[in-house]
């Protein structure tokens, strides 16, 4: 296509570019769409029948663990199962009575950055071959581990002990159902056009070839944390905008066969701790966060993760990785979950998902 004319690349746009672009942008939306709606109906019942406050009751104990007061485990309880736009707005409604150090703002915002939105989260990152309960457990615990870490910090060197400063304060409403159904109609379309732009933007820059100028830049810290540079643009868009636009094209480079298991392994890890750098950083800051908490300091607790679980885990054998850590993904673009699944059986099967593969992709699966 070097010596191309115009009207022949603008017929190849047209003809080939554009319908193939509009098919992965329908096949990411539907695969995360297919996740998240049922999901947060679910949690809007649970919000609406008092089911919240009642979980909040097992964790507020282990707020000890991290300095904070057990009134705060209902903010996290909110955030682990809904969003950190919920359990800010709980927070501000709790903080000038739980009289809280820029410290301990610090903390709760750090566990709130890493465990947030699991019942939606947590699925997106099962459907690119990580077991469920392993995705649960990094976040879960990713957060007391970091929480503790930070709160050790702070008080060894005595930092961040003045009372917070509430500089914000947002107005507290609450939405009937119609209303909440019309915020999520907005989120969804939202998610839509974001994903249509990355989409585009990751077929422009491998177009250029800017992608290549990416991966190697970063190539000695992808050797360092263990991930593929077929993964590199996909979890830097998770690292910066959150792990439901990265784990989105994960799942769908992984169905595709682009990115082995353990290599999406190694970025789900990474996203888990570390993912949508800017506009959650911005909301917890308006918290009265100090920005070492809930940023330098997690993009380093991150990455020493990652690096040492991918050297540990790479001593251990593909038995171990896939019965604890991993499972096969379904080429044709359904996740398999099951463990049965076998080379020698997807090979007997290979002419049957050769001839089901186009309405497979007609159906957006």
């Amino acid at each position: 296509m070097v010596n191309a004319t115009p009207s022949a690349l603008l017929h190849s746009l047209i003809r080939n570019t554009l319908p193939s672009l509009a098919r992965e942008i329908w096949s990411v939306c539907y695969t995360l769409f297919k996740l998240m709606i049922p999901v947060i109906v679910v949690v809007k019942i649970l919000e609406e029948l008092g089911a919240i406050p009642f979980i909040s009751q097992l964790l507020e104990p282990m707020m000890a663990w991290v300095g904070l007061p057990e009134t705060m485990g209902l903010v996290f309880t909110t955030t682990l199962l809904t969003n950190i736009y919920a359990g800010m707005l709980l927070f501000f409604q709790l903080a000038p009575e739980a009289n809280l150090t820029v410290a301990q703002v610090t903390v709760l915002s750090g566990m709130l950055l890493i465990a947030h939105g699991l019942p939606v989260e947590v699925p997106i990152v099962q459907q690119s071959g990580v077991r469920m309960m392993v995705a649960f457990l990094i976040r879960f615990i990713g957060a007391f581990v970091y929480g503790a870490l930070l709160f050790a910090l702070y008080e060894a060197g005595d930092w961040l002990q003045e009372p917070v400063q509430l500089v914000w304060q947002p107005e507290l409403t609450n939405p009937s159902l119609m209303e909440w159904a019309l915020q999520q109609l907005e989120s969804f379309v939202m998610i839509f056009v974001v994903i249509s732009a990355l989409l585009t933007l990751l077929r422009f820059l491998r177009w250029i070839h800017i992608e290549r100028l990416m991966i190697w830049l970063l190539q000695p810290v992808l050797r360092l944390l263990g991930i593929s540079p077929q993964a590199t643009s996909i979890t830097i868009i998770g690292v910066t905008l959150g792990l439901a636009f990265g784990g989105g094209l994960l799942i769908k480079e992984a169905r595709a066969g682009h990115i082995q298991p353990k290599d999406i392994f190694s970025a789900m890890l990474l996203l888990a701790l570390c993912h949508s750098m800017i506009e959650d950083t911005l909301l917890v800051l308006l918290m009265g966060a100090d920005i070492s908490g809930v940023l330098w300091f997690r993009l380093v607790f991150a990455l020493v993760i990652v690096a040492l679980a991918t050297r540990l885990l790479s001593r251990c054998s593909d038995e171990f990785w896939y019965k604890y850590l991993i499972y096969p993904i379904n080429k044709t673009g359904s996740d398999s979950g099951s463990d049965s699944c076998t080379t020698s059986s997807a090979t007997s099967k290979s002419s049957d998902q050769q001839q089901s593969a186009p309405q497979s992709e007609a159906s957006g699966v």
